[in-house]
């Protein structure tokens, strides 16, 4: 039997049905293309706190897989090769990693590219040194020294109180910690005060107005104060009115908002700068003083 397929012209098909086959051929040209995850990152787009120079390569570390999101954590590489001058090549910093020498939170981290990320505990065991990273006002990491007693602990953010299997509360903080059996009066947005070794809940602190708070995001990151005012917006963004020691004033979401101690007692040590950020006015006197210069009052 003569087969009638073999009368159909292949370049009308094409004309008749462009644009149905190509988008099949997109398709699948998409699927085959996603193979993993990325592991590139230019220097360009990397977060500015990393404070990356320009011109010193094309290629930025990518953070691997963790409990700090890309933009807000430091990979360790960094924090040995460009903050701490222990390296100078991302080799050293390996050979380093892979003597077991470093921990983060306790635990011993080989990764050149792991996430450390705000209220994380550094410990360097052979230079029996410890660090905690916090933010400057600016907004930067920062490597705050610690004494190894306050590095047997760090602070963490509810984010979510559930009840999982069986009636057994559990809370999710915001370095991907699930506690089991938190304290009743455990509520979102209080901060807790976690034992690295044994993962447990120490203390916590509440929300609560007249407490201290660091701002971990928006155009106010870095800034410490009293947390002064909420402002409830149902179906949108609570609004904190912080005030700092200086008697600045300013407004954030509650999302941002970090609670670090009670009234005016802090419970980690802080950068000298005490979370105060300067006007551009002081950064420039201050400048001036440490270069020996005149200070020139503006009427």
């Amino acid at each position: 039997m003569y087969n009638h397929l073999n009368q159909i012209n292949p370049l009308s098909l094409l004309q008749s049905h462009g644009l149905e086959i190509g988008l099949i051929i997109k398709d699948v040209i998409e699927i085959e293309s996603a193979r993993g995850p990325k592991k590139h990152l230019k220097r360009l787009a990397a977060p500015n706190h990393w404070m990356l120079d320009k011109l010193s390569g094309k290629w930025a570390p990518r953070p691997s897989s963790g409990p700090h999101k890309l933009r807000e954590c430091l990979p360790l590489i960094l924090v040995l090769r460009n903050r701490l001058k222990y390296a100078l090549t991302k080799k050293e910093v390996t050979l380093i990693l892979m003597q077991r020498l470093v921990k983060v939170d306790g635990k011993v981290r080989t990764d050149p590219n792991y996430p450390a990320g705000f209220m994380d505990v550094i410990s360097i065991e052979k230079t029996k040194e410890n660090f905690r990273l916090l933010f400057d006002p600016k907004g930067r990491f920062t490597l705050q020294r610690i004494t190894p007693e306050e590095a047997k602990f760090k602070l963490a953010r509810v984010t979510r109180i559930e009840t999982g299997n069986q009636g057994i509360p559990y809370a999710h903080t915001d370095d991907g910690r699930t506690i089991r059996y938190p304290d009743p009066s455990v509520k979102i947005h209080d901060t807790v005060k976690v034992d690295i070794e044994s993962g447990k809940i120490t203390a916590f602190i509440p929300f609560e107005i007249n407490n201290l708070c660091m701002i971990v995001g928006g155009h106010n990151l870095g800034r410490v104060g009293a947390v002064t005012h909420r402002e409830k917006h149902p179906g949108s963004f609570d609004i904190v009115h912080v005030t700092d020691t200086a008697g600045h004033q300013f407004a954030t979401r509650l999302s941002n908002v970090f609670i670090i101690g009670k009234a005016t007692q802090t419970f980690v040590s802080l950068p000298a700068s005490k979370g105060v950020r300067r006007s551009r006015i002081d950064d420039r006197n201050v400048a001036l003083k440490r270069r020996g210069e005149k200070i020139e009052t503006v009427a």
